[in-house]
């Protein structure tokens, strides 16, 4: 049996879907009840679990195989650091305490790193404490996620602005599908390696201006790609709404991308597939 955190968001939702098409007994965790009905009418169990709970989250993964983990960056809270340590903490004493032999955490590049990275620094605090528990550790070092452009969605429909936060909208980069990224966390729940090492995953490579191009196609408008400078990336931020601590780490891990930082650095590589306009295909039809 396969416990999966975050079976409502779009990794832990293409995790737990997959698993249940291979036939793979799913354990889902979720916050609501009308979510754990939907999982149960899909043929899962479900568990009612928060994952800073340390003691429901241990009993939510006796006896299991493997476990999917993820650390859902609240980024709406005051101090993003104790939230984050809050979580490692709670997720980590878990599954010491269920004994797991096996964890697949959903990481990112630049995890290898103790600093300098925003959020980022949290998965480093987190690969960090799980391989401390004894449990072999899988983590998912994801690129650019191709669903990170629904947070611009409205904006490029409403303006008809596309906003990049980075240096240039030319240089090309890698961005995974989620539904590959899930893909990828079944396969090696159910293929899991002898010792702990850190994979890398990737995606077909492009810049902002050719996603920019291929969602203005979409939406039936050309779309204006406005380059924000990297001096005001946390005023932007900030006018967005985020609070200014939030802001601040969110910047800094824009620089961190421009400067390398999140670069694959993992033990080895595996690659999703899905084009990025059949995951615009998919945004649209589910806004």
């Amino acid at each position: 049996m396969y416990v999966v955190a975050g079976a409502t968001g779009r990794v832990g939702s293409a995790v737990a879907r997959q698993l249940l098409s291979e036939d793979a007994e799913v354990r889902a965790l979720v916050r609501r009840q009308v979510d754990a009905d939907g999982w149960e009418a899909q043929g899962a169990g479900a568990r009612i679990v928060s994952l800073d709970d340390r003691s429901t989250l241990t009993e939510a993964l006796a006896g299991c195989a493997g476990f999917f983990a993820l650390l859902p960056f609240d980024l709406t809270t005051n101090d993003l650091n104790e939230h984050t340590e809050r979580l490692v903490e709670s997720i980590a004493g878990a599954v010491a305490g269920a004994a797991v032999p096996h964890v697949v955490l959903l990481s990112s590049g630049g995890a290898d790193l103790a600093e300098g990275t925003g959020p980022i620094a949290g998965l480093h605090c987190a690969e960090v404490a799980l391989r401390a528990t004894g449990t072999v550790l899988s983590a998912l070092r994801s690129v650019h996620f191709q669903e990170k452009l629904a947070d611009v969605l409205d904006t490029a429909r409403e303006s008809g602005i596309y906003p990049v936060f980075a240096g240039s909208a030319d240089v090309s980069v890698p961005m995974v599908a989620t539904a590959d990224l899930g893909a990828v966390a079944a396969d090696v729940l159910q293929s899991p390696p002898s010792v702990s090492e850190a994979i890398d995953v990737l995606g077909p490579s492009y810049s902002e201006r050719a996603v920019a191009a291929v969602l203005g196609r979409a939406l039936g408008q050309e779309l204006t790609v406005e380059v924000i400078p990297e001096e005001v990336w946390a005023d932007v931020l900030t006018e967005a709404g985020f609070r200014p601590r939030i802001a601040a780490s969110l910047a800094e891990l824009y620089r961190a991308d421009q400067q390398g930082l999140l670069a694959p650095r993992g033990d080895r590589q595996v690659s999703g597939h899905t084009p990025i306009d059949v995951t615009i295909d998919r945004l649209l039809a589910a806004s």
